[in-house]
């Protein structure tokens, strides 16, 4: 679906949704282990009008996707992408168009490089900046694995220490878990998460 989106007085430009607003919604909800009810309440709408939301039936409005973004801490333009070929949109992440999510408290940026959060896994490119650290341990109900392109990172799985280099490779389930880029210079991972976190 197109959204109008008036610049000034007679510039008008087509802001195109992902085409998957509904399967990225309740992935994100899901994966704060969220009911329906849950989100609904923290939106102010209903859960009738969220189910239709996550089946693809209706799509929210701006106002709407804008509070889901805060919610989650992520843009509002995770939700949208610039006009694509139809035919790859659920298949194809072209280099350059993956879908952005800043953390600048923690030194981070993240791309997606899936489609889409409806899958059984998502995969992340990770960039760590010099200095970068976890603000505290965290345990998710996840299996995740990755590999180090570039730079140097610090893995900590149940309090022991990992010092990765580029072409080092991990994986861990459940444990308690912490990280920090201690380099001089960006650390670049790719990650994958099953079920989707973001």
């Amino acid at each position: 679906m197109l959204l109008e989106v008036n610049h000034r007085r007679h510039a008008v430009s087509p802001v195109q949704s992902t085409g998957h607003i509904g399967s990225d919604i309740r992935a994100l909800r899901r994966s704060r282990n969220w009911t329906l009810s849950d989100l609904a309440e923290q939106l102010g709408r209903s859960v009738g009008w969220l189910s239709q939301v996550e089946r693809d039936v209706t799509e929210p409005a701006l106002e709407d996707i804008r509070k889901i973004a805060a919610l989650f801490n992520l843009p509002v333009g995770f939700f949208f992408t610039a006009p694509a070929n139809q035919d790859e949109q659920h298949h194809i992440v072209r280099a350059g168009s993956g879908r952005v999510m800043n953390d600048t408290s923690r030194g981070l940026q993240e791309i997606l490089l899936s489609p889409d959060l409806g899958g059984a896994f998502e995969i992340i490119h990770s960039v760590f900046a010099p200095g970068a650290k976890c603000p505290k341990p965290f345990v998710r109900s996840t299996e995740e694995a990755g590999y180090v392109i570039s730079g140097q990172f610090s893995l900590f799985i149940d309090d022991q220490r990992f010092d990765l280099n580029p072409g080092d490779s991990f994986r861990f389930s459940g444990e308690t878990i912490t990280w920090v880029n201690a380099g001089d210079v960006d650390a670049v991972v790719v990650w994958v998460i099953a079920p989707p976190v973001y």
